[in-house]
């Protein structure tokens, strides 16, 4: 037995419990971890609260997470890790636990802290995903909103990288920290079509909407063709004729290994604001719902 966060009814944050669990094995293919770090990210929140229950329904109880990293304990059967092995990647089963399960581990560089490598792959995955999928090249200009989020941080320095002119709406706190990632920030809430235009006077060539603040219809209008925006974030997507990105189709994961040697190198940057116990993954919750973070929260078993 081992002890994870489980809930077992959707609800608010306080229906997150520290639970005596069995501890996962592995099966083939995978490892099982002593985790290190799990990341906190907006979909857990959305999983739990019961926001997905009609894509996805729960089997309760619930673990909840999505990324881990950590220190191989366990193998199966033509598993790609051996024992002692520090990795990170997506979890099968949750990862707010003091064990998970991961199918497509992934080396930690030793250079990477825990907390950084537990917070790279379903964020920076998505950005990879949706810049891939928006195919925008060097030259072009990419309006992105919520820049200053977890994955709009990630899409900012991947685009701006490759040549691509960004143009990133943030809140006022947070247009300093966007525009030293090399993209021009401006304030996100009433105007902000008329600022963008004043910042972009080019024009915009494609959208991708990470903050779903209801933005879709002005985004439409500004680059005049509803193919050329993406979100992850608006349910409303559909009535716009918008793409809804979601999954984790990547290249077939590839990206994350990509993605993790930028980081080592220093060449892409993953904002950590707090971290937390294992028992206090409700406050991280409850943390990230009122928007108190400026980067990821991490849980720390």
């Amino acid at each position: 037995m081992s002890r994870a966060i489980t809930f077992s009814e959707y609800g608010t944050p306080e229906v997150l419990r520290l639970s005596e669990v069995a501890t996962p094995e592995p099966g083939p293919g995978q490892v099982r971890i002593r985790v290190r770090a799990a990341s906190v990210n907006p979909l857990d929140m959305k999983i739990r609260s019961g926001l997905m229950a009609g894509v996805a329904p729960a089997r309760f109880p619930v673990t909840p997470g999505l990324d881990a990293a950590g220190v191989v304990d366990a193998v199966g059967e033509g598993a790609d890790a051996a024992v002692g092995d520090e990795v990170l990647g997506a979890t099968v089963g949750g990862s707010y636990g003091e064990y998970a399960l991961l199918a497509r581990p992934v080396a930690k560089p030793e250079s990477l802290s825990w907390e950084v490598a537990a917070s790279l792959v379903t964020v920076g995955r998505t950005a990879f995903r949706v810049l891939g999928q928006l195919g925008v090249q060097a030259g072009q200009t990419l309006l992105i909103h919520g820049a200053a989020g977890s994955v709009g941080v990630i899409a900012v320095q991947l685009a701006v990288a490759r040549g691509i002119t960004v143009i990133g709406t943030v809140g006022e706190h947070d247009i300093e920290r966007v525009t030293a990632l090399g993209a021009t920030a401006v304030r996100y809430g009433d105007g902000w079509v008329e600022r963008v235009t004043a910042a972009a006077p080019q024009g915009v060539d494609f959208v991708f909407d990470a903050s779903g603040a209801g933005v879709l219809a002005d985004s439409v209008a500004l680059t005049g063709d509803a193919g050329k925006v993406i979100t992850i974030a608006d349910m409303s997507a559909k009535q716009h004729g918008v793409r809804f990105s979601a999954g984790t189709d990547d290249q077939g994961g590839e990206s994350l290994p990509e993605l993790v040697q930028l980081a080592a190198a220093g060449k892409l940057t993953v904002p950590i604001w707090r971290t937390y116990p294992l028992a206090e993954a409700a406050k991280a919750h409850a943390d990230l719902e009122a928007h108190r973070n400026q980067g990821k929260a991490v849980l720390l078993p």
